[in-house]
């Protein structure tokens, strides 16, 4: 047996580029000189003709239309057999929307995101004689698709903005933000489009994994203040940066896996570039830059 992945998007929010953003990277994407990417979203099956989507990002319809895999295989029937989501980012739900066009899917998430949902009415689109939703518990093993067995498990994360109040912890763990455990046979691969360090049992969980396609989204804690982009830091919005001591290249590069792919990368970060020294120096460390229409197969 065999994990399939399909990198539907490999940008973080907003994508490459970004609408409202005129950086060096976006105005690099606009003019042609670097590939665009669109939002975060990755397909997964462990046959290769049921799949799963991985976060439903705003650009799923574009992103479905360019992934034969999940196209339709007759007048209303598809590969596709559910969606999950790792946390309740507008990046990662907002393309359930997309979804309401009273085709059945199963809606997997933690039930602290699924409440998320459930208070907003807008999602009530995704009617209930078509799209169930399945409340899953951490470190509980479920059928994601036939032949493809998933466990979500807590990763330190924060609420999405739009939740946030006056204190802002970003480094809770609980269900707000989960990681995804991917098995077929005997492959073992993870799916972390968000993150906020590599603690020590996070660690133990990844070591000589197949595949760990983990969040990208800064290459250094501080870029977008340094861009004049934003006025947080990376740590502020939950996420790990790649580089330095405390980055994700430094705490994974003892832990055995076979393959390391970057997902989630925002449009700030110089390895959204093909043509940068800091994508090289990924590339050194053992790591692969996801992009979209990247085909994995473990």
């Amino acid at each position: 047996m065999t994990i399939n992945a399909r990198i539907l998007g490999a940008a973080a929010g907003g994508g490459l580029p970004q609408w409202n953003c005129g950086c060096a990277n976006c105005n690099a994407a606009r003019a042609g000189e670097i590939p665009p990417q669109s939002q975060s979203s990755v397909a997964v099956s462990g046959n290769g003709r049921d799949w799963a989507i991985l976060n439903a990002s705003p650009d799923i319809r574009d992103q479905m239309a360019k992934c034969t895999a999940v196209h339709p295989t007759g007048l209303r029937q598809l590969p596709l057999k559910s969606v999950l989501v790792t946390n309740g980012d507008i990046d990662h739900v907002a393309g359930l929307l997309v979804l309401r066009e009273s085709q059945p899917f199963t809606l997997f998430a933690t039930a602290e995101i699924h409440d998320v949902l459930a208070a907003n009415p807008i999602f009530d689109a995704l009617r209930d004689d078509c799209v169930s939703r399945s409340r899953i518990a951490l470190d509980q093993p479920f059928e994601l698709v036939p032949d493809l067995t998933a466990t979500l498990f807590a990763v330190p994360g924060k609420v999405p903005l739009y939740l946030e109040g006056d204190v802002v912890k970003t480094d809770l763990v609980g269900e707000q933000t989960v990681g995804v455990e991917l098995i077929a046979g005997n492959k073992r691969a993870y799916y972390i489009p968000g993150c906020a360090h590599v603690p020590a049992d996070l660690a133990d969980r990844l070591r000589g994994a197949d595949l760990v396609m983990f969040d990208g989204t800064l290459w250094s804690d501080n870029e977008m203040i340094r861009a004049g982009l934003s006025q947080k830091t990376g740590q502020r919005m939950g996420h790990i940066s790649i580089s330095g001591p405390d980055g994700s290249m430094t705490a994974m590069q003892d832990l055995n896996i076979k393959q390391k792919v970057y997902v989630h990368m925002n449009n700030s970060n110089p390895v959204i570039d093909p043509r940068s020294d800091q994508t090289r120096q990924a590339e050194q460390g053992g790591w692969t830059i996801g992009r979209d229409g990247m085909e994995i197969e473990i």
